[in-house]
């Protein structure tokens, strides 16, 4: 093996992306020392997508005082600048995501004010691309509250602004943009998103959702006809129709206000990771593509990291080794879609509370087997 590159997801709640490839290469280049081993750590748009771009790009960490989750509270957030500067990569967890609330799982009172204001800071610094991952939220406001820090003005029936949250949503009787921050007419604007879940109704950003966020039976219903009311502003203050765009119902509906009020173009994660980090050229010459997640399902094969991955170096002709936690029935359909072999961890067959705790070093053996088999007939 002359070169190989590893794109792999993290296996949640055990190994991170870029873990996974740091393992992935020891093992390479212990079978194929002379191999060029380039590596990819991707995250899904959620907690450590960031670090992914930085692992694999390079570039810069921002870290400033924002907003977090309640209002009023102020907490650390972060950003990354990659391409000499030129794109900024923005994950809503940073500031509004759900580790952050500290067990207050109180999704009408969350905001995602502080993700206007990293995207604030990012404009101010001249970027040309916004790329923002809607993941691991804790927020029901419908991207509003980041709307308001960049310039968006909400009102209720008496004409008062006010800045929303989940369980004020139902109060918004209009919307003005006309002052939102001119830069982000300037820029590129993508927003991460890989559910295609629509703003309201029983497989909206409430009822799917919402009670993982805390939301009860009773709340969700509140969360929900929040939305529909503020969307219903939408439509008549901004003449938009979005309510049912999939990927709208993602992070709270912050797929809707990223679209309806920043201008943002949703995209499936690896979409964007792969073309940012410019696969194309990197996959020139690879004799193999390594990829993987903690589970390959059906989930799966609507265009997760695997397939992406897989759809991606088909075009370049060069095949997909998947290394995988699990796998489910029924993912033969990866095999059309470039993917060679499939080879899951669990070495012993163990639930995933045992799995997990030899989640480092199952993987370190199955990569050493399948590549003491590829080194055997590369010979």
């Amino acid at each position: 093996m002359k070169k190989a590159l590893l794109v792999p997801d993290s296996f949640k709640g055990t190994l991170s992306s870029a873990e996974i490839c740091s393992i992935l290469r020891e093992r390479i280049l212990f079978h194929f020392p002379d191999a060029e081993v380039v590596s990819v750590p991707v995250a899904d748009g959620g907690e450590g997508s960031v670090d992914a771009f930085l692992a694999a790009m390079g570039g810069e960490k921002v870290v400033l005082p924002v907003c977090g989750p309640f209002p009023g509270e102020e907490t650390q957030g972060f950003y990354g600048l990659v391409d000499g500067g030129r794109t900024a990569v923005i994950e809503m967890a940073a500031c509004a995501g759900l580790p952050l609330v500290d067990g207050r799982l109180q999704p009408d009172q969350t905001t995602t004010y502080g993700v206007g204001q990293l995207i604030a800071d990012a404009l101010s610094r001249g970027v040309r691309k916004l790329i923002l991952g809607l993941g691991g939220s804790a927020t029901n406001d419908m991207g509003c509250g980041a709307a308001a820090a960049l310039g968006a003005r909400f009102f209720d029936e008496n004409k008062k602004s006010f800045v929303p949250t989940g369980g004020t949503l139902a109060n918004i009787q209009s919307i003005d943009v006309s002052g939102l921050n001119p830069a982000l007419s300037k820029v590129e604007f993508i927003a991460m998103c890989d559910v295609d879940n629509p703003l309201c109704g029983p497989r909206g950003a409430a009822a799917v959702f919402g009670p993982q966020k805390g939301a009860n039976e009773a709340l969700v219903r509140l969360l929900d006809e929040g939305l529909r009311v503020a969307a219903g502003a939408a439509r008549q203050s901004l003449g938009l129709d979005l309510i049912d765009m999939p990927g709208a119902g993602a992070a709270g509906g912050f797929g809707y206000g990223s679209a309806a009020f920043l201008g943002a173009k949703l995209r499936m994660g690896i979409d964007t990771v792969l073309d940012t980090v410019d696969f194309a050229r990197l996959v020139q010459g690879a004799d193999y593509v390594f990829s993987g997640e903690g589970k390959l399902d059906s989930q799966s094969l609507r265009g997760k990291v695997v397939l992406g991955v897989a759809r991606a170096a088909k075009k370049s002709g060069v095949p997909v080794i998947d290394i995988v936690g699990d796998i489910a029935d029924g993912i033969e359909a990866v095999y059309d879609e470039g993917v060679i072999g499939v080879f899951s961890t669990n070495r012993l067959a163990v639930n995933f509370s045992v799995a997990k705790k030899r989640a480092r070093e199952d993987l370190r053996l199955t990569a050493d087997n399948l590549l003491r088999f590829l080194a055997k007939i590369k010979a």
